[in-house]
């Protein structure tokens, strides 16, 4: 049986996409911010909890990080991506702390075929992540190209 893939047209303005959740453990935050992101307050427990951050805080870029996983584990994995022209607008809202459950969606914005490259199309999304308590704690637009089922 052949693999369906999702295609530019899967893609309307609209659509919503769950991208499951992420629990995250007080040894994750230290061994990413060891070797990317190595500030106090994500290293140090009592660092954190006298910053403003008010605990072990997961670095932003690990939050991306994990935001892409689940985006790859929910969407990309059968989808025909052709890449993403960068992210737009990327900000973190609020700490991440250790012991946080995160929980992901994406919104699909807007979606254009490309005059230029008609082999594929550009789809906008919304993604934000949120706590257990949901409160968000991040969003970020981001474009991704899409190869398309038809050209025309």
């Amino acid at each position: 049986m052949p693999v369906t893939r999702k295609t530019f047209e899967d893609f309307p303005p609209g659509t919503i996409f769950e991208l499951g959740e992420y629990h995250l453990t007080a040894e994750d935050i230290i061994s990413y911010a060891r070797e990317y992101d190595p500030q106090p307050f994500h290293l140090d427990e009592e660092a954190g909890r006298t910053s403003f951050l008010g605990g072990l805080a997961a670095s932003g870029w690990h939050m991306v990080s994990i935001l892409m996983r689940m985006t790859y584990d929910n969407i990309l994995f059968d989808t025909c991506s052709l890449g993403s022209p960068g992210v737009d607008s990327l900000k973190w809202t609020r700490p991440v702390l250790a012991g946080d459950t995160l929980t992901g969606k994406a919104e699909v914005l807007s979606a254009r075929p490309l005059k230029s490259r008609p082999n594929m199309g550009i789809a906008k999304f919304r993604f934000e992540m949120h706590n257990q308590r949901d409160e968000l704690v991040l969003v970020q637009m981001t474009s991704l190209l899409v190869e398309r089922q038809q050209p025309t």
